[in-house]
């Protein structure tokens, strides 16, 4: 090949992929509100059946790349520690206090604080104040959003099996149990 066909073609592929990108990751540009206490698209899924747990702005808004969860809670409770193989986390602190691990690192956080959690690195928090509330999000958006719906569907706690499989089905691992108060 001639070096100023290599060079031509090189220099043309990044742009021919560009163009190739698939529509679903092409982000809408209509703006849109969700006022407090709703959801997206209407449809609640509360964490434990009590705890606010909705999404405020969804992977279909966004062409896949972000989803933007409210949580409010009213128990001292938090998820199981777990692992995202492929999403960042991001909590940002609204009212409340929780107790964080992310990989072998605690620490107490209070509104206004973030937390990020790297992808791949097991994490979970568990709320110490009475009341509290966060906005958390995951980048790309994934599948959590379709997890919190599917949870939102059983009847009852899930058993051990279950919960194992629908963390992989939604790109997620369970490695331990939820914190706990001391």
């Amino acid at each position: 090949m001639q070096r100023r066909t290599f060079l031509t073609s090189t220099l043309a592929t990044p742009v021919l992929l560009v163009q190739a990108e698939p529509a679903s990751s092409i982000i809408p540009t209509k703006p849109f509100v969700v006022k407090s206490g709703d959801a997206r698209f209407g449809v609640h899924t509360p964490y434990r059946g009590i705890n606010g747990n909705d999404v405020k702005i969804s992977g279909k808004d966004t062409g896949g790349q972000l989803a933007v969860f409210e949580y409010i809670g009213h128990q001292k409770v938090g998820p199981s520690l777990h692992i995202h193989h492929d999403q960042d986390e991001m909590f940002s602190i609204i009212e409340g206090e929780y107790l964080f691990q992310v990989g072998n690192e605690q620490f107490t956080v209070k509104a206004g604080d973030t937390v990020f959690a790297p992808r791949g690195i097991p994490h979970s928090w568990i709320q110490l104040s009475d009341h509290g509330k966060q906005i958390y999000m995951v980048q790309p958006a994934g599948k959590l959003e379709d997890f919190f719906l599917k949870m939102n569907e059983l009847t009852g706690p899930p058993t051990e099996e279950l919960s194992q499989k629908l963390h992989k089905e939604h790109g997620m691992t369970v490695i331990g149990p939820p914190l706990t108060l001391k």
